[in-house]
């Protein structure tokens, strides 16, 4: 990582900016931590005594947007801490890193939000940034909202209980209201608390065959549909988490047919693996919810290409080695995804399933406008936060090539295509 004293001069020379309505060359000029210049190539040179940086065959991005991710500090940081986190973010080519609130002590209290962006700030001075979502309820029990006000106002982005189901529904409708007051969002986790119980992995064919209790997909669908039903009936908006499986989709899809205030969001994983992956009983491979059949990959794929998905998020949840390597019914659930995230979406755009402007709307322009952060379009003035990308660079996914604190990934030894060679945010160098 590389770090700076003051605003240096930056100066990009014939890179792609797929973003702009011509995708390029451009030259883009950075002074003050601010966008200086971005035109067409060869409508000006580099400042004198500012280097340039050839980007030829590069696509510079604006620094993404991660809506949904476990840093796990404070309490587990043994499993991964906000310096290590916000790194990974920051090689990953996020520049925002949303922090849910499944910490110990959960962050349900303003103290807890102001400890989590003192050690951002402390660890990384120039980014990426921190924005944690505070839990919806006291200890993520469901039972008792959490103190909303004092969390907005201490720095919190949203809400949430992910990780945990809120049961009521009146206290699930009292926080989307509350949460309107303050202008933030609620970020539900959809599933539900009966059909979920004891399950390791989707329920079906290969559940069956293996003995593995499996969870249905109608247990997400169930909650989504009562998350729509209560926007509706509200007129507020509600966003939903890492949605993973054909009804929910159906059910999100009739929602905005009707004008219903809701947006979605999925996770790699969800469009490149199925539950076949766990036929061996690879921990690796578990997560929550579960990685679902290939009917509700194809489903998921085809939401993405029609724009009834909002946008990608990472869901980074890393575990130490020691958690996973146990039988799957006693391994915790979750991935890594900060560093793989990227080439894995940018898959679906050498597919042809996603055009380069869709790919950076689902990490970058619907996150922001979403959750109303701040970002980089480009424009004189805008914040300098970009990073270049090889789409042609290949990588393996190793212990030396990751640097999140931990290494659950079911990628693991996979060899990828895509990568972040450098990123500046604010004007400095952060990779």
């Amino acid at each position: 990582m590389q770090s700076a004293d003051r605003h240096d001069a930056v100066f990009l020379e014939q890179v792609l900016i797929p973003s702009l309505h011509a995708p390029g060359p451009y030259n883009v000029l950075a002074c003050e931590g601010k966008i200086a210049a971005c035109a067409p190539a060869g409508e000006f040179e580099a400042p004198a005594g500012v280097a340039s940086i050839p980007g030829k065959g590069l696509r510079l991005f604006p620094s993404f947007v991660d809506a949904h991710a476990h840093l796990r500090e404070p309490g587990f940081e043994y499993k991964e801490d906000i310096e290590s986190g916000l790194r990974a973010a920051a090689y990953g080519g996020f520049g925002a890193v949303f922090a849910m609130p499944n910490t110990s002590p959960v962050n349900d209290q303003a103290a807890v939000t102001a400890f989590m962006l003192d050690r951002a700030r402390l660890r990384h001075p120039f980014g990426p940034r921190l924005y944690p979502v505070g839990a919806l309820t006291v200890g993520l029990e469901g039972r008792e909202l959490a103190r909303m006000g004092e969390l907005s106002e201490a720095g919190c982005a949203a809400f949430s209980n992910d990780g945990r189901w809120v049961t009521s529904t009146e206290i699930f409708r009292r926080g989307m209201e509350y949460a309107a007051q303050w202008g933030r969002l609620v970020i539900d986790h959809c599933e539900d608390e009966f059909l979920a119980k004891d399950t390791h992995m989707n329920e079906g064919a290969v559940s069956g065959r293996i003995g593995v209790a499996g969870q249905p997909t109608v247990a997400e669908a169930l909650h989504v549909a009562r998350d729509v039903l209560l926007s509706e009936y509200l007129d507020l908006p509600v966003h939903l988490a890492h949605i993973s499986c054909r009804q929910s989709l159906e059910l999100i899809s009739f929602a905005k047919e009707r004008g219903v205030k809701v947006t979605a969001e999925t996770c790699p994983h969800y469009l490149c693996l199925d539950d076949t992956r766990l036929e061996n009983y690879d921990t690796a491979a578990k997560v929550n919810p579960p990685l679902r059949g290939a009917r509700d990959v194809q489903a998921l794929r085809r939401a993405v290409q029609d724009g009834i998905m909002d946008i990608f998020v990472t869901d980074h949840a890393p575990h130490a080695a020691h958690e996973k390597e146990v039988p799957l019914d006693q391994a915790p659930s979750g991935c890594i995804g900060l560093e793989t995230a990227l080439p894995l979406t940018y898959g679906l755009v050498r597919e042809g399933l996603l055009a380069e402007k869709a790919f950076i709307r689902m990490w970058h322009d619907a996150p922001a406008a979403i959750f109303s952060i701040p970002v980089n379009n480009f424009a004189v003035g805008d914040p300098a936060d970009f990073f270049l990308f090889d789409p042609d660079s290949e990588w393996e996914v190793t212990r030396e090539t990751i640097h999140s604190k931990s290494l659950n990934t079911p990628f693991l030894g996979a060899r990828l295509k895509g990568r972040v060679l450098a990123h500046w945010l604010g004007g400095h160098r952060i990779v």
